[in-house]
C-alpha cells in the first residue's frame, strides 16, 4: 500500500511516519510545506490513502489559515477528482472548527470541501475534529502546553500559567496514530466525523504540577503512577523532552566493609527496590518484621538464606546462586539473613512492600543462628 502524508515534517506526522515504517507493508510518499502544491496531482494518483496532516495554526498574517487550511486542502480535493481515483482522505480538523475564530472557520471550510468531495466523487472521508494533541516531538511554545511545559521544565526554566484553573482537552499521539492506521487498515467506524479515544481532560494547574512531580522524583526516588492512563503518557512525554546530559542522574549509595546498599526506586503505595553486595564470607540480616514483607534475587553469586521463626524457633536453610533465576521471599514472624557462600562478589536485588521509615522501620534485630 502507498500513502501520502501532507505535513510529514510536523508534529503528527512524524509521529504517524514512525509507526509506518515499521511495516513492510506501507511506501510513504511525503508532501511537505516548501513542496509546490502542484505536485499534488502526481502524488495523489500514486497512493492508495492520504493522510491530511498539513494546516496552519500560529501564522504571522490571519490570511494565511485560508491559504493553509481551506486553500490547501480545495487543491487536494481538485487532484482526486482530476485523477478518478477513489482514493480515501482521513483529515486532521480542529475542535475549533465549532468556534467562530478565524482558525476554526478556515478548518471547518477544509471540512466543507472534504465533504463535498464525498458527495460528488465518492471518496470516503474521515474528518477528526482533534483537541491538544501532546506527545514526543511535538514543538514547544508551539504545538500545546503540555510540550511547553514539558521542555521548560526539563530545560530549568520557569513555566508561566495564566490561568490555573482553565481544563483542557487532551489526546496522545500514540492513540491518534493508532486510530488513524486502523481507519487506513480498513476498520469499519461510521462517519465522517471520528474521533480518539482516550480523552483526558486536566487543568492547567494540576498539569504543570504533574510535570513537576516527574522531575522532583528524581531527588525523592518516589515514582509517580506512571503504569496507566494519562499520567503514563505524560510522563512519557515528559522524558522525551530531556536533553542527553540528563538522561541520567546518580542515586545515594551507602557502602561499609561488608559492601554496598543503593535505593533504586520508590513508589507510592508499592514498597521500593534496591541492590546490595556482598563481599566472599559476609552475612547481611539477622533480623525479622511484623509486617513488612521483601523479595530477594541473587543475579551474581552464590548465597546461603537462613530463617528462624521467632516464637516456635523452628529452623530453615536454603542455596540459591546468579545462575538460577530464584526469588526468596522474608516471611513476616520470621528472623531471617543471607551469607555470601561464594569466591567472588554477591549482587542481590531486593524489593520490600514499603518505603523504609526510619521512625517505624518493623526491623527487629535477632540473630538467626544455625540448625541445632
Amino acid at each position: 500500500m502507498r500513502v501520502l502524508i501532507t505535513g510529514a515534517n510536523g508534529f503528527v506526522g512524524k509521529n504517524l511516519i514512525a509507526h509506518l515504517q515499521e511495516r513492510k507493508d506501507v511506501e510513504v510518499l511525503r508532501f511537505c510545506r516548501e513542496d509546490n502544491v502542484a505536485s499534488l496531482d502526481s502524488l495523489v494518483s500514486e497512493v492508495d490513502f492520504i493522510f491530511h496532516l498539513a494546516g496552519v495554526n500560529r501564522p504571522e498574517h490571519v490570511e494565511e489559515f485560508k491559504v493553509g487550511n481551506a486553500d490547501l486542502t480545495q487543491a487536494l480535493c481538485s487532484a482526486i477528482q482530476s485523477s478518478g481515483r477513489k482514493v480515501s482522505v482521513l483529515y486532521t480538523s480542529s475542535i475549533q472548527a465549532e468556534f467562530g475564530n478565524a482558525y476554526g472557520d478556515s478548518k471547518r471550510k477544509a471540512e466543507e470541501a472534504l465533504l463535498n468531495l464525498s458527495a460528488t466523487s465518492g471518496n470516503q472521508v474521515h474528518l477528526f475534529r482533534l483537541p491538544n494533541v501532546f506527545g514526543k516531538w511535538a514543538r514547544p511554545n508551539y504545538n500545546s502546553a503540555v510540550a511547553t511545559f514539558c521542555h521548560n521544565v526539563a530545560h530549568d526554566l520557569p513555566v508561566v500559567i495564566n490561568n490555573a484553573d482553565a481544563t483542557i482537552s487532551l489526546v496522545y499521539i500514540d492513540d491518534v496514530v493508532k486510530k488513524f492506521i486502523s481507519v487506513m487498515d480498513g476498520a469499519e467506524f461510521a462517519g465522517p466525523f471520528l474521533q480518539v479515544e482516550p480523552n483526558y481532560s486536566i487543568t492547567v494547574g494540576d498539569l504543570s504540577s504533574q510535570i513537576y512531580a516527574f522531575k522532583n522524583s528524581r531527588e525523592s526516588m518516589i515514582t509517580e503512577r506512571v503504569g496507566t492512563g494519562l499520567v503514563r503518557a505524560l510522563y512519557s512525554t515528559y522524558l522525551s523532552y530531556l536533553p542527553p546530559e540528563s538522561f541520567t542522574y546518580q542515586v545515594p549509595k551507602h557502602g561499609d566493609a561488608r559492601g554496598v546498599f543503593v535505593e533504586m526506586l520508590k513508589t507510592k503505595d508499592s514498597g521500593q527496590f534496591s541492590y546490595f553486595t556482598a563481599h566472599p564470607g559476609i552475612t547481611r540480616g539477622g533480623h525479622y518484621h511484623h509486617t513488612k514483607t521483601e523479595k530477594f534475587l541473587v543475579i551474581s553469586g552464590k548465597a546461603c538464606f537462613r530463617f528462624r521463626h521467632i516464637a516456635s524457633g523452628e529452623f530453615y536453610e536454603l542455596y540459591t546462586d546468579g545462575e538460577t533465576p530464584e526469588i526468596v521471599e522474608t516471611v513476616p514472624g520470621w528472623s531471617h539473613d543471607i551469607t555470601n557462600v561464594g569466591e567472588t562478589e554477591m549482587i542481590v536485588m531486593l524489593w520490600a512492600n514499603e518505603i523504609f521509615d526510619r521512625e517505624f522501620p518493623d526491623t527487629y534485630t535477632m540473630p538467626v543462628g544455625t540448625e541445632a
